[in-house]
């Protein structure tokens, strides 16, 4: 795809947008099911079903995803396809580009072994391995565009409001 296919593609959407606000307004859902006798929760996405479980470092065998990994593939998967769609946009060619991502947690916070140990990823690496022609100052703009328009990116720098709740179903 090129500059111009992607403004084609993109523009009867911004331009319902700015007709309408409110018809750029989604909710984002995600489920899954808790198996009785391991600690796993099955996914299932458009995409396929996964199970996640326990990381090795708190107890898992390594056998299921682990949430924190998905956090980071999360990153991965919308940092890329952002990096390569503001690449288009800008006609700033490359002729690879890798995106890695490297968050840190200490799983004493997570088992309780520590309690005034952070539990959570607490530090985010996020970074791009670019082969391309394009000048420092290019790529340094598009590593900001990246950034600014990369919804996980700011979710993360900027988390949102949240809530748990427990309902009770059944008899």
């Amino acid at each position: 795809m090129n500059a111009e296919e992607l403004k084609q593609l993109q523009a009867p959407i911004k331009a319902l947008y700015k007709e309408n606000p409110e018809a750029a307004r989604r909710t984002f859902h995600a489920a899954g099911t808790l198996l009785p006798d391991s600690p796993t929760c099955r996914i299932k996405t458009r995409f396929g079903t996964i199970d996640a479980g326990l990381h090795p470092a708190a107890g898992g065998d390594g056998s299921e995803a682990c949430s924190g990994d998905m956090l980071l593939e999360a990153l991965v998967a919308c940092a890329g396809v952002t990096f390569n769609v503001v690449a288009t946009a800008m006609g700033i060619p490359f002729r690879s580009a890798r995106v890695i991502v490297e968050g840190d947690s200490d799983f004493r916070g997570t088992l309780g072994v520590a309690k005034d140990t952070p539990v959570g990823v607490t530090d985010i690496r996020l970074r791009f391995e670019v082969d391309s022609t394009a000048s420092d100052e290019q790529l340094a703009i598009l590593m900001r565009q990246t950034e600014r328009y990369c919804v996980i990116f700011q979710t993360l720098r900027s988390p949102p409001r949240m809530a748990a709740t427990l309902e009770r179903v059944g008899a």
